[in-house]
């Protein structure tokens, strides 16, 4: 835990400039781990002082000059504290979190949106598909943000958000509801395709869970405060996209196309399906590990497909 004087702190400090420069100290001095929206203590220090402050993120930089209260100066002191001594990510703190440029609620009941297939999102998945999609499905849909950020992409498509936790499918829900798109993208629990049997869509798109062992006993704090189900997936990651992959081509249409995020685990899916051709996407932003996939190539190899997840 960090010891602090916490009236030398209040009575030194005067500014919100003084206090993200010394939040920003206090964060490298404890050396945090950062990848739950931003990848800096600057950012974090930001995003922290301007929650406790009730200010909006976009602001005249002329107001970091102004001073604070000795109220909002322990505020901002005890949202710091609780970043360094419980290693809560900034945006379990905040309940925010910005994915495809849009804001979402989130807490401890969902992953931290940071997938790179945003950038996909943004782009309109222009290298991905050859017409814009009519009926979209995010598969393990967490807080909701591939398809509410979809929705925005493709106003005019049908969205469902399938997950299997009732906790991750409330968040859902209420970012549903905060963007008001109750009639455009339809929550569904479901194990994997089980809640949409019969149906078919243009694009799957899905980031499921996909950590394997090794890597789930190597994460920093940050990532225990997720929920584990978000994240592990058996021995080498794969458990579930073994499923997606046996099971995807019946839920496309004749031209469409799969979407799947496996991050560091790309090395294990190369490994488990030599023989198939995944197209991994290079992001400009940053970013590895998702691959697009026909329904064509996933039936040409469906029976491998099958095979592995029975094995």
């Amino acid at each position: 835990m960090l010891e602090l004087n916490i009236e030398e702190v209040t009575t030194d400090l005067h500014t919100i400039s003084d206090f993200l420069r010394w939040s920003v100290s206090r964060f490298n001095e404890a050396d945090l781990y950062y990848g739950h929206g931003t990848n800096n203590a600057w950012d974090e220090a930001v995003s922290l002082a301007l929650f406790a402050l009730h200010l909006p993120d976009n602001m005249d930089d002329a107001i970091m000059q102004t001073r604070l209260t000795k109220t909002e100066k322990i505020d901002v002191i005890n949202l710091v504290l609780r970043r360094i001594d419980e290693r809560i990510p900034a945006a379990y703190l905040t309940n925010l979190a910005y994915f495809a440029r849009l804001p979402f609620y989130v807490d401890e009941r969902v992953l931290v949106p940071r997938s790179p297939i945003a950038e996909l999102i943004e782009q309109g998945f222009n290298q991905q598909i050859t017409a814009e999609p009519q009926r979209i499905l995010d598969l393990c849909t967490g807080s909701g943000c591939i398809a509410i950020a979809c929705a925005y992409a493709f106003p005019q498509a049908e969205i469902d958000a399938l997950d299997l936790s009732v906790d991750a499918l409330d968040v859902a829900s209420l970012n549903i509801h905060n963007h008001d798109l109750t009639e455009q993208v339809i929550p569904i629990k479901s194990d994997v395709f089980s809640g949409v049997s019969g149906v078919k869509y243009d694009l799957i798109v899905t980031n499921p869970p996909y950590v394997d062992a090794m890597d789930i006993g190597d994460m920093p704090d940050e990532f225990h405060h997720e929920p584990e189900m978000g994240l592990a997936c058996g021995e080498d990651g794969l458990d579930i996209v073994r499923t997606i992959l046996a099971q995807a081509s019946d839920h496309l249409t004749d031209n469409g196309v799969l979407i799947c995020e496996v991050g560091n685990s790309m090395l294990h899916v190369d490994a488990l399906y030599p023989q198939v051709d995944f197209s991994w996407i290079e992001f400009e932003r940053g970013g590895l590990g998702v691959f697009a996939i026909s329904k064509q190539q996933l039936e040409q190899h469906k029976q491998l497909f099958l095979e592995r997840v029975k094995n």
